[in-house]
């Protein structure tokens, strides 16, 4: 296992050393983006006009507050608390977002499934895992939001973070076919058959 310091954005060799078990710590930029931001942008061909190419993106929608524009807030939001919601919800969106607007990381919880695997493997992709109610923790490696488009969207709109050391971050899935959710499943797969034949024998 390894960390990893990542300025962002970050190219295909970079993230396809990632390997499942290290971490990670983004610099520079992380947008937000959620279920409806994707809902716009692929289902109904929204373009943005940011660019995502070899960035990561978290599963969130923001709870931020309207403020003054200024230097600290140049779109007029000020971050309150960066909370991350469950990845799984967005696995059909995976490749598409790879694919159409270069996106290499996502930062999530609860992990994702065969879908993104292969996009990953495919495309040179990997999934940093939060763990959940880490949001005020999360909040503090944000400095600014320095963009938004989508804001009709809002709060789902897609944001552009400007952060600071936003980990480390567990490496959860890797290009290399590694999932640690997978790992998991099939432990809780074999527990479970385990104690199901003990019952059987019992009788």
């Amino acid at each position: 296992m390894a960390h990893h310091d990542l300025d962002m954005p970050a190219g295909e060799a970079e993230i396809r050393r990632l390997k499942v078990g290290d971490t990670v710590t983004l610099r520079r930029w992380l947008f937000g983006i959620r279920d409806a931001t994707l809902i716009h942008m692929f289902d109904r061909d929204r373009r943005t006009r940011l660019d995502l190419a070899g960035h990561a993106v978290i599963h969130t929608a923001p709870n931020v507050h309207r403020v003054p524009p200024s230097p600290e807030a140049p779109v007029g939001y000020a971050p309150f608390c960066i909370g991350t919601t469950t990845s799984m919800r967005m696995e059909r969106f995976t490749d598409a977002l790879m694919a159409r607007e270069g996106v290499r990381l996502i930062v999530g919880k609860g992990g994702m499934g065969a879908a993104t695997l292969k996009a990953f493997a495919e495309r040179g992709g990997a999934y940093l895992a939060i763990v959940g109610g880490a949001a005020a923790l999360e909040t503090t490696w944000i400095e600014r939001i320095e963009d938004v488009d989508m804001d009709d969207l809002h709060p789902e709109s897609l944001w552009r973070f400007a952060i600071r050391d936003f980990g480390p971050l567990l490496v959860g899935m890797d290009s290399h076919g590694g999932s640690l959710f997978a790992e998991v499943q099939r432990d809780v797969a074999a527990r479970r058959d385990a104690v199901v034949a003990r019952l059987e024998d019992a009788r």
